[in-house]
């Protein structure tokens, strides 16, 4: 897939073991180190996961996913490219051609890539446990930083400076998304087919405002029908594929209480996003702005802002929108509730993807729905712009940030943090009304 090729550089980066004398007992023991206990058909290094870990590994797994999640900025492509040279090239946990398979794999289910491989990653080396113990570690500095943000943000929302910083934040946001969107857009998308299943989802989003879910799932059966081969299909992995959205599209319905409806709601979520965390966004935005009417849109594009400034993945924007709904249960909800379905797919779904990746019809429904997320994405971009930009600064703000991004790498907190000192000094002298209307 030409997505995984863009990951074609960990080999490259890191000293190749294979050059060495596949016989030899020092190899072996190379090998019997890094927990690998044997070569499969091809030559390959493969996990021992038949032997019990040892507590030693799951405990060093929790400490190095909690540094990374604790420091690890720059989106789902730099999270990886750090885990790949930490643990391929430096700490020789995995093989390179482990963390190839791993990333291709995790890149052919739903839910956000760097929590993905990590869990996977945590499963080579630390078995069912490890995998359970390295992907929270991930998760809980993220959940922590933004949890406290969402305090912060309901004790002083009201004051004026706040309203000012997300006044020159709110533009910078969407120029953020188009952005990441047109990256995506680089990585994954390859024929016109492609790009008119993005047109088509892109107006529906604007002009109807349909089901998110729907337009993933009948974008990937799209692929399936263009892409596959329907005589040789293999119906069972594609009801792996499409059983968690397909019952996750009937779970809001059947839940009163606010805690239920906020688990039910992401976990719908995180069995969606396809493509990139960004794929949240206009699922997000549609529940809850335009179904549960829990946030308005200027509110949710601070949660969006939040996510992008925060390490780890934009889907921990989760976190913020539960604590400013349901407070601090809520945030926990909701953090739980967007990524255990990355738990559920990578240790259920994961083996049987490296078994039929290569099948026509499980990489059309793929294309399919990765289409579909671009589409998505663009048209949230419209709707959200009507109400991030309604004066010149804010346009001005858009554009100079949409620049910047592609002419310079510049980080998105240190973005975040300019276009705020912006919106400090600019809201007090232009006093727009239309900030506090829209």
């Amino acid at each position: 897939m030409q997505e995984y090729e863009a990951f074609g550089t960990f080999e490259e980066k890191a000293g190749d073991s294979r050059d060495d004398d596949l016989g030899s007992d020092s190899y072996g023991d190379r090998l019997r180190g890094r927990g690998i206990s044997e070569l499969d058909r091809e030559g390959r290094p493969c996990m021992n996961t038949q032997t019990p870990p040892a507590r030693g590994r799951i405990g060093e797994l929790t400490i190095y996913f909690l540094r990374l999640g604790l420091l690890g900025f720059g989106g789902p492509v730099a999270l990886v490219g750090q885990m790949e040279r930490e643990l391929v090239a430096e700490r020789g946990w995995l093989s390179n051609e482990q963390m190839r398979e791993s990333i291709a794999i995790c890149q052919s289910l739903p839910g956000p890539l760097a929590i993905q491989v990590g869990i996977y990653i945590s499963y080579l080396r630390g078995g069912f446990w490890g995998a359970w113990a390295g992907g929270w570690a991930f998760i809980l500095p993220n959940f922590v930083i933004v949890a406290a943000l969402g305090a912060l943000y309901v004790f002083l929302g009201d004051l004026q400076p706040v309203t000012a910083i997300f006044y020159g934040v709110s533009p910078a946001v969407i120029a953020l998304i188009l952005h990441s969107c047109y990256r995506l857009a680089r990585l994954g998308m390859e024929d016109p087919v492609q790009w008119a299943i993005a047109a088509l989802c892109l107006v529906v989003t604007v002009i109807l405002k349909a089901e998110v879910a729907l337009l993933f799932i009948g974008a990937g059966i799209v692929g399936i029908l263009y892409y596959g081969n329907l005589v040789r299909r293999q119906p069972s992995i594609m009801l792996q594929l499409s059983a968690a959205p397909v019952l996750a599209q009937l779970a809001p319905a059947t839940s009163a209480s606010t805690l239920s409806k906020l688990l039910l709601f992401f976990l719908k979520a995180g069995s969606l996003t396809f493509g990139s965390g960004l794929v949240i966004v206009p699922f997000l935005e549609q529940g809850l702005v335009q179904q549960y009417g829990w946030l308005d849109q200027r509110q949710f594009l601070i949660a969006v802002a939040v996510g992008m400034i925060s390490p780890g993945p934009v889907v921990i924007t989760a976190t913020f929108v539960g604590y400013l709904v349901a407070g601090f249960w809520g945030s926990l909800v909701a953090t739980i509730g967007i990524f255990l379905p990355s738990f559920i797919l990578v240790l259920v779904a994961a083996p049987l993807l490296a078994k039929y990746r290569a099948n026509p019809n499980v990489q059309g429904f793929v294309k399919g729905a990765y289409a579909a997320a671009i589409g998505t994405i663009l048209g949230a971009c419209i709707l959200l712009g009507r109400i991030a930009i309604g004066d010149w600064l804010t346009a001005l703000i858009g554009i100079a940030s949409l620049a910047v991004l592609f002419r310079w790498k510049v980080s998105n907190p240190l973005l975040i943090a300019a276009t705020a000192v912006v919106g400090l000094i600019a809201f007090p002298l232009l006093q727009p009304d239309w900030v506090m209307l829209k």
